[in-house]
């Protein structure tokens, strides 16, 4: 039994709805909308909404969107059938209508489309009726009932027949491919008296006879063969003398004067060196503000100040029919057409770190986008994939709610309670020190922090934050602050309950007027269970205001599974009726992976938050903010 079935265009109007077991469509509908169509996630044609599955198609030719949502403990087999059959039906018989492509005459249309649809509906359900079960296959039936008691048995000595085929079959090729030796080897056997031939009572077959005339053959003219390709070998002219040394790439340097690195002088004296920019050491930048993420590489400036004007000795003509080459004009594009560009573009995905899930998803988001898109005159299908995919990496990540830290801080400061940001991981990624960047950049913006040593596992953990709690303290000291202490931190030593040590905190934050708790955790791998039921409740006793992720931008297929596995286990190990998840994602090691940032789009697509920070090196000012073109913009550079 269907809840609903609707049809509405892509501007958001809708022609038409069939109302079924439910009162309305419009929730489920919305968050179709808002979590799948517009953050380009059309990868699987459905989607779960509570207790709804909503299987929908695109019909990008004439801009139409067909929904229909139904319980999602029900198993419907027609319900794939049913969306075709009525996708089909709709566009032909309205065909007018829509090509108009105008909001007043879809308006002023009228789709009366009830009966077509019950009958569709009524047919649909009959055919998956009709379908007999699968019966199980009986013994009498099977190929091994088949064949007689004698040809299973084997005695001791003999081969059984599959392998004596077998063996004659690699007798006959070895034979064939071994060529003038085997024809050696076959004369003998003839001079030894062997009776062959039909003078000997013995009949030849075609097969044999062709094989032995052609051994003749082969026995009389093989060594003319073989002396005249010996001849032509020799022929050829042998080139006498020591060839050019090959100058490789990445070789030595020819100029020396760029391996001098010696500090130039005047008059004997050495020059004065430009002074440092204060702002790269004392701050993340002007004012305390994150810096955009800059994937641009060395290679890319030096390539673009190399690149010269084409040559003009080429002809108008073949630049002519080179710019035409491959362009396809005013047709509808089909799966057919895209799928040698998207196995490319699926591939170099992949090559970049994308996760090989994600990348077949995202290709066949790209798929359903473009299927039936009418292109232009003076474009390439390849131009028009390229721009599809990457228009989809932007939004993706951008995803629907964006953190910001410094306004949520403000809002807590006029509840006059401390904001309290929850981090965790796996083991070694960078927890403590992507912690101690964020705490430096809170500091440069002017707030106080308390950072909450809950990672009472790992030997070292608590001195290494005592570490960076003492350097941020000389860099804020109280004398800049009006006496006030800036960073402090919180510490029970090893072994303690975490959530406990996390919760005397946060009360302590509270009585001192902190403004921002740093809780740091304990890494744990996504497997372990016992880890991951102590920091679900870490979470769900104190409830922080940011939980975040932190994970290293070398993972590729391993990225899905920790988020996914980290979520699944805070949903499952969480007291809460509404359990807390993820909110946020801190990418670490960025300087270290060139332009293979595919992790960045794994993390984002399979959880639907953002990256709030960015990790590019070891000092407290290497943090960045995600600039999503400037990713998207490596991902797809050859």
């Amino acid at each position: 039994m269907l809840d609903f079935f609707t049809i509405f265009s892509k501007g958001g109007l809708v022609l038409w709805c069939f109302q079924g077991v439910s009162d309305s469509c419009t929730g489920p509908v919305n968050a179709l909308i808002r979590s799948v169509l517009l953050q380009e996630r059309g990868g699987n044609n459905s989607f779960t909404h509570e207790a709804l599955t909503l299987k929908y198609k695109l019909d990008n030719q004439f801009e139409l969107v067909f929904v229909v949502g139904f319980q999602k403990i029900l198993t419907l087999t027609y319900v794939d059938k049913l969306i075709d059959d009525v996708h089909r039906l709709f566009r032909d018989k309205y065909r007018t209508e829509i090509q108009q492509r105008s909001a007043l005459s879809l308006l002023n249309g009228t789709f009366d489309f009830q009966n077509d649809f019950l009958r569709l509906l009524r047919e649909a359900e009959e055919s998956s009726k009709i379908r007999a079960p699968t019966t199980m296959k009986k013994f009498e039936d099977s190929e091994k009932a088949k064949k007689p008691v004698r040809s299973m048995i084997e005695t001791r000595g003999e081969k059984p027949k599959e392998k004596a085929k077998n063996s004659k079959k690699k007798g006959a090729k070895k034979e064939s491919s071994d060529g003038p030796l085997a024809t050696s080897k076959a004369v003998p056997a003839e001079k030894s008296g062997l009776a062959v031939g039909p003078e000997n009572g013995v009949e030849l077959s075609k097969e044999e006879l062709i094989r032995r005339k052609r051994e003749e053959f082969i026995q009389k003219h093989g060594r003319g063969l073989e002396k005249s390709s010996k001849s032509m070998k020799s022929d050829a002219p042998k080139e006498k003398g020591k060839k050019a040394p090959r100058v490789w790439a990445l070789g030595g340097c020819a100029n020396k004067e760029i391996l001098d690195y010696s500090t130039p002088t005047t008059n004997g004296a050495p020059e004065d060196a430009p002074p440092e920019d204060i702002s790269l050491i004392r701050g993340t930048g002007p004012g305390g503000q994150l810096q955009d993420l800059d994937c641009s590489s060395s290679d890319d400036e030096v390539a673009a100040q190399n690149t010269t004007k084409p040559s003009a000795t080429k002809g108008t003509l073949g630049g002519m029919f080179g710019m035409l080459k491959g362009l396809v004009g005013s047709k509808s594009l089909s799966r057919e057409d895209m799928e040698s560009v998207l196995d490319k573009m699926r591939d170099h995905l992949i090559a970049k770190n994308v996760a090989a899930d994600i990348a077949v998803q995202l290709c066949e988001s790209v798929a359903n986008k473009l299927e039936g898109k009418v292109m232009g005159t003076f474009s390439t299908v390849t131009s028009t994939v390229k721009q599809a995919l990457q228009e989809s990496l932007v939004q993706i990540l951008q995803p629907q709610r964006r953190v910001d830290m410094l306004r949520d801080i403000m809002d807590a400061q006029r509840h006059q309670r401390p904001y309290v940001v929850t981090f965790c991981g796996v083991n070694g990624v960078g927890k403590s020190t992507n912690l101690a960047k964020i705490s430096f950049w809170l500091l440069e913006n002017g707030f106080s922090v308390l950072i909450a040593a809950c990672d009472t596992f790992r030997a070292g953990a608590v001195e290494q934050l005592r570490t960076h709690t003492r350097r941020l303290s000389a860099l804020h000291p109280p004398e800049k602050h009006a006496g006030r202490t800036m960073v402090q931190l919180f510490e029970k030593g090893y072994g303690k309950d975490a959530a406990g040590i996390a919760m005397e905190a946060i009360a302590f934050a509270r009585n001192q007027g902190f403004d921002v708790v740093l809780v740091d955790t304990a890494g744990r791998m996504q497997d372990n269970a016992p880890l991951m039921t102590a920091l679900a409740k870490l979470i769900t006793v104190n409830t922080p205001d940011l939980v975040l992720f932190v994970g290293e931008a070398l993972v590729g297929n391993e990225a899905v599974d920790q988020l996914v596995k980290f979520n699944r286990a805070l949903a499952d190990h969480s007291m809460a009726q509404t359990p807390r998840l993820i909110d946020g994602i801190v990418l670490t090691k960025f300087d270290t992976i060139d332009d293979k940032v595919g992790a960045a789009i794994s993390m984002t697509y399979i959880t639907s938050k953002p990256i709030v920070f960015v990790g590019t090196g070891q000092t407290y000012c290497d943090l960045r903010s995600l600039n999503a073109k400037a990713v998207v913009a490596a991902l797809m550079k050859a």
